[in-house]
């Protein structure tokens, strides 16, 4: 027989839901909570981890999900411009390299400017953190994206107008550092709040195609940046672009950021936020201790089961982050710069028909996700395709024909928008238990990954490149030498694709798991659910009465009940 027992929760006596006895062959995965260990076994660390889980699962969904449109168009909106300005550094990394590292040889230009980028990601997790307090304890999720708006903008403008090292000399760089780490630092809450308030006002049967809007508005600012340099590129001369003509793509957010502003500030507050803010202060209020309220992120890293999801979440987005970012921003220069298999301005040309073609795969995706009954159904599908297709492209770059080139990075891109289509609301989900943890929870979980696979991908990449041109052979030799080598960054990302298969199989626990288990244990999970909450109202019921027990015996030394409220 499977027990299920409510803990930690002060009712007499303890309550125990019997079910029908269940299969082993029909446990779902993900339910360790609800197996049944005898208690003397369990160590404290075990009881605790199996209340959290068990928490998890029982917990109801939004249901204030309405699908407003500005919530939508503000996330939409706000990583466009954000990814936008984001991006152009990274296109412009030679040009870039050049202006602020011009004693270096053209591959240490292209490294250093490559670490400048780095240096952004790295702010990103602090990013995460701030925004995350703002987003969940102080002002909300509306809030929090207003203020990251206007914290990319200044420094984007000033990239605009540094002064290169041979004006300022060895401080140019340095500011060209610090104003990049204020970047990182406010990508660290857009793209986290964007996914965030757009899922929280999603119905459940809507959570995947908008979240794949939100991911195609960031694949967008890159589309935009693609645009941009290209345009950029291909009106001025290479003397032209490396002398000044680079700075244009950073001024021109200039005229995005008024229209956004309007967005945003026309966007409606996160309903389940609010009302589970409301919650918590007023259980707050009602205890007898009451305690000082923690940040954001401790509550979150306090909890077992909340690091364990934390860590899973991570793990699977280190295949989509580095895929990403490999795709989107090293192809090119790598293309270019790095094999000379075309011009710049070509490999800028094809990078954009391919971001063109990833949002209309993205939204896809999405969409479809909706429809199957586990949100990692269609993850599951397409990781396989991602460890295969990496090294593909790769392979398919040595024909050096201009539709090879192209097909190799289409097929990649079909791939991985299978895996990130649905994302966006996957990551949602795993923190949508405690929407005033949810924010804070995303944008950890996003931005280390980020940080971790995708800011380290362009110099990883280019070192395994570097130790590629050492060992390759030519083309007389065997294909063990002479490709083989030069799949080295497509196996990187292979290897990163079965960490990601690994940690969404047997690592990551989504509500959904419930949903595809069998009649018996969604049945128990719905009891324990009323059960808990139940018993948590009669606590607050008994606080409130006592609470007003003690106040009017202190007035007037005996205690009169007062109409309506029961002794």
């Amino acid at each position: 027989m499977a027990s299920f027992q409510q803990q930690d929760v002060p009712q007499e006596p303890t309550t125990t839901v019997m079910t029908a006895p269940i299969k082993t062959s029909t446990r779902i995965e993900g339910m360790e909570a609800l197996d049944n260990i005898e208690e003397p076994m369990l160590t404290e660390a075990d009881k605790r981890m199996r209340e959290e889980e068990l928490s998890f699962y029982s917990a109801s969904d939004n249901d204030h999900g309405d699908d407003n449109i500005w919530g939508l168009l503000s996330g939409v909106g706000g990583n466009i411009y954000e990814w936008y300005d984001f991006a152009v550094y990274g296109l412009l990394a030679p040009e870039i390299g050049a202006a602020f590292f011009p004693d270096s040889s053209d591959e240490l230009q292209l490294i250093n400017s490559f670490g400048v980028y780095l240096a952004a990601f790295l702010m990103r997790p602090l990013g995460a953190i701030f925004f995350g307090e703002i987003g969940d304890r102080l002002v909300g999720r509306k809030n929090a994206l207003m203020v990251s708006i206007m914290l990319i903008t200044v420094p984007s403008v000033l990239m605009g107008v540094l002064p290169g090292y041979k004006k300022w000399g060895v401080a140019s760089p340095i500011i060209l550092v610090i104003l990049r780490m204020f970047q990182g630092l406010s990508v660290g809450g857009q793209l986290a709040g964007s996914y965030v308030i757009s899922i929280e006002q999603s119905s459940a049967r809507t959570r995947g195609f908008r979240g794949s809007v939100c991911d195609a508005s960031s694949v967008g600012g890159f589309l935009m940046a693609s645009a941009v340099t290209s345009i950029t590129r291909l009106i001025l001369t290479v003397d032209q672009v490396n002398a000044w003509g680079w700075r244009l793509p950073f001024l021109f957010s200039l005229l995005l950021a008024p229209l956004l502003y309007h967005v945003v500030n026309h966007t409606e507050e996160s309903k389940l936020w609010s009302e589970r803010s409301e919650q918590k202060e007023t259980e707050q209020i009602i205890r007898e201790n009451e305690q000082q309220t923690r940040p954001a992120f401790l509550d979150l890293l306090d909890s077992p089961f909340r690091r364990r999801q934390l860590a899973g979440m991570i793990g699977v987005l280190s295949a989509v982050s580095s895929s990403f970012y490999i795709l989107f921003l090293w192809t090119p220069v790598y293309l270019s710069e790095l094999r000379g298999i075309m011009t710049e301005a070509e490999a800028d040309a094809m990078s954009f028909i391919v971001v063109g073609a990833y949002i209309i795969f993205l939204l896809i995706s999405g969409r479809t996700s909706d429809s199957f009954p586990h949100r990692t159904d269609l993850v599951r599908i397409g990781l396989p395709g991602v460890i295969v297709a990496c090294p593909t492209m790769f392979g398919m770059f040595e024909s050096e024909s201009w539709w090879g080139i192209l097909l190799g990075q289409l097929q990649f891109a079909a791939c991985l928008s299978m895996v990130q289509g649905c994302m966006a609301a996957f990551e949602v989900e795993l923190w949508m238990a405690d929407p005033t943890l949810s924010f804070t929870g995303v944008a950890i979980g996003h931005n280390v990954a980020s940080t971790l696979f995708g800011g380290t991908m362009p110099l990883i990449a280019t070192g395994l490149f570097y130790i590629s041109q050492g060992i390759v052979g030519d083309d007389s030799d065997p294909w063990i030498k002479s490709l083989l080598p030069r799949l080295l960054p497509g196996l990187y990302i292979s290897f990163l694709g079965v960490v990601s298969f690994i940690c969404i199989t047997c690592v990551t626990r989504h509500p959904h798991d419930v949903r595809t288990g069998n009649p018996e244990l969604r049945k128990a999970v719905e009891a324990e659910n009323k059960k808990f909450k139940a018993a948590l109202d009669a606590k607050k019921k008994r606080k409130q009465r006592q609470q007003l027990k003690d106040k009017l015996s202190s007035v007037d030394g005996a205690y009169i009940p007062p109409t309506g409220v029961a002794a």
